[in-house]
């Protein structure tokens, strides 16, 4: 009996031996770590194409774009082909009547440039001779229109934004000082305005830049409309 008794303190001490040395190792008796590892949290990344603050990394290239492509500018007016339309009166405006530089002797009026320009914002084109009338008064239902001769050929002319196409309107001149006269016997014509016609653009009323429109006969020869400004 005293055999047992040893051998219970001898077994009572190894278990106190062993748990000791688990208090001290923090081991179990297994050999397992005897507290559970806290479960890592994983950071969301943003999603492809998402910038950090949540928007859009996909933009325009300036700083706080939208992203969104800018309207592009309006286009010329153009028919297939790329080619400029024929001008029309919302697009093209008669500016300017100046007495010519070469005209037939006498005292009246002799000849005028008349000048037209594209005030639209796109490239159109002209072709063709002008039609010339005598504003009555400034009133559209007393106009005169002239018996008018074409010289030389029509070509077409581009006009660019801004740019101008001209006519050269030569009269049968009034001779002779004071009233003067015509060499026909008619009585001489004076007109504060002319009508001039442009083709599929309307009719654009002008006055000479110094003085008065005089002339014999109410006949006109006219150039047709071109990119050079005539003497």
């Amino acid at each position: 009996m005293q055999y047992a008794a040893g051998v219970r303190r001898t077994v009572v001490a190894l278990a106190v031996a062993a748990a000791a040395t688990a208090l001290v190792t923090g081991c179990t008796p297994s050999g397992e770590d005897g507290a559970a590892a806290t479960p890592s949290q994983s950071a969301q990344s943003p999603a492809p194409g998402a910038a950090a603050n949540g928007g859009s990394s996909s933009g325009s290239g300036s700083s706080g774009g939208t992203g969104k492509a800018k309207p592009s500018a309006p286009a010329s007016p153009a028919a297939p082909g790329g080619a400029a339309k024929p001008c029309t009166i919302k697009e093209v405006k008669v500016t300017e009547a100046r007495q010519a530089d070469v005209r037939p002797p006498g005292t009246g009026t002799g000849a005028a440039v008349v000048g037209v320009t594209n005030t639209s914002k796109g490239a159109c084109t002209l072709q063709g001779f002008p039609t010339v009338a005598g504003a009555g008064n400034g009133s559209p239902d007393k106009n005169v229109p002239l018996a008018t001769s074409h010289s030389g050929s029509a070509d077409t002319v581009v006009l660019a934004p801004g740019a101008r196409a001209w006519t050269k309107l030569t009269f049968v001149n009034v001779q002779g000082e004071a009233d003067g006269y015509c060499v026909s016997g008619a009585t001489p014509t004076t007109y504060p305005t002319l009508v001039v016609g442009v083709p599929a653009a309307g009719a654009h009323q002008i006055a000479l830049d110094d003085g008065i429109f005089a002339l014999c006969d109410n006949k006109v020869t006219v150039t047709a409309y071109s990119a050079t400004k005539p003497s």
